[in-house]
C-alpha cells in the first residue's frame, strides 16, 4: 500500500514508500487525496497527521513519474498536474487541523506537502530543498503553500538556487513551527495534537476558513465587516455556548477527549 491511514481522534495518514524515501506517484496522490477527503468527512477525527515512514517525510514527485510525464502530451500532464493540486487543496482546505511530522528530508512536493499542513514539526537533522529547478521544471502546485508559509522572497530564493537547507533556518524562515531531536518527534506531535484536542472542533473550522481569506496588508472595511459577521454568527451557536457553559462551570468542554 502506497499509505497507511490509523483513524482515531488524531488520525494518522502515514506515506508509506520507504524504499524511494516516499516520494509519490500517480497512486500515491490519488491515494493521499482519498485518505484526507474521508478523515474530513468523519466526525470522530479531530486532527490530522501527515507522516512518512522510514528515515524520510518525502522525497517528492517519483522521478520515474516525472520522466513518463515529460514525454505525454499537454493535456496529459494538465490532468496530472491538477490531480496533484487538488491533493494538496484537499490537505489545505480541509476542516480538520493538520500536522506535518518531518524526518530525514523534505524534497521537492515534499515541502509542498508540509507547507500544506497548518502546523508543520521537523527533527533537528531534517533537510529541506524546493528542488524542482534542478530538473528543469519549477515548483509550480506547490508554489502558494510555499509562499505563504514563508512569503514570497525567500519561496523564491529557494526555488531559485534549490538549496538544501537545515531545519533551523526551516524554522527561522517559518516553513516549520518546532524543531526538535528525533527521539522527541512523536512526543512533540502528540503534545500539538493535545493542544488541538482542546479547541473546539467548529471554531477550529471556522478559524481555517477565516484565516483562508485573510491576506497581509492593510485591513480594510471589507475585512472588517467579515471578521465581525463571522464571530457574530459564531457566537451563538452551540458549541459556543458549551464552551462558555463548561468554562464558567470549572469543567471540561463536551468535545475535550476524557483523560
Amino acid at each position: 500500500m502506497s499509505i497507511v491511514v490509523e483513524r482515531g481522534a488524531v488520525a494518522r495518514v502515514r506515506m508509506n514508500r520507504p524504499e524511494v524515501f516516499n516520494a509519490f506517484d500517480e497512486a500515491m496522490i490519488a491515494a493521499l487525496h482519498e485518505a484526507f477527503t474521508s478523515l474530513s468527512g468523519d466526525a470522530s477525527v479531530r486532527v490530522i497527521v501527515l507522516e512518512g515512514a522510514g528515515k524520510a517525510f518525502s522525497a517528492g514527485a517519483d522521478l520515474q513519474w516525472m520522466q513518463r510525464a515529460s514525454t505525454a502530451s499537454q493535456e496529459w500532464n494538465l490532468q496530472d498536474a491538477r490531480r496533484f493540486a487538488d491533493m494538496l487543496a484537499a490537505i489545505h482546505h480541509g476542516p480538520k487541523p493538520t500536522i506535518a511530522r518531518v524526518q530525514g528530508v523534505a524534497l521537492g512536493g515534499g515541502v509542498g506537502l508540509a507547507a500544506a499542513c497548518d502546523i508543520a514539526i521537523a527533527t533537528e537533522d531534517a533537510k529541506f530543498s524546493v528542488s524542482e529547478a534542478r530538473f528543469g521544471i519549477l515548483p509550480a502546485v506547490i508554489g502558494p503553500y510555499v509562499v505563504n508559509a514563508v512569503g514570497k522572497r525567500q519561496a523564491l530564493r529557494l526555488a531559485l538556487t534549490t538549496s538544501r537547507i537545515a531545519a533551523q533556518e526551516a524554522l527561522d524562515i517559518g516553513l516549520v513551527h518546532k524543531v526538535v531531536p528525533l527521539d522527541a518527534l512523536d512526543s512533540a506531535v502528540d503534545a500539538v495534537a493535545a493542544d488541538l484536542l482542546v479547541g473546539g472542533p467548529q471554531a477550529q473550522q471556522e478559524i481555517k476558513q477565516l484565516f483562508a481569506q485573510l491576506q497581509v496588508g492593510p485591513i480594510t472595511e471589507e475585512v472588517r465587516l467579515l471578521t465581525a459577521e463571522t464571530i457574530s454568527r459564531v457566537r451563538s451557536t452551540p458549541e459556543a455556548r458549551e464552551g462558555f457553559e463548561a468554562f464558567l462551570a470549572k469543567r471540561p468542554a463536551s468535545w475535550v477527549p476524557k483523560a
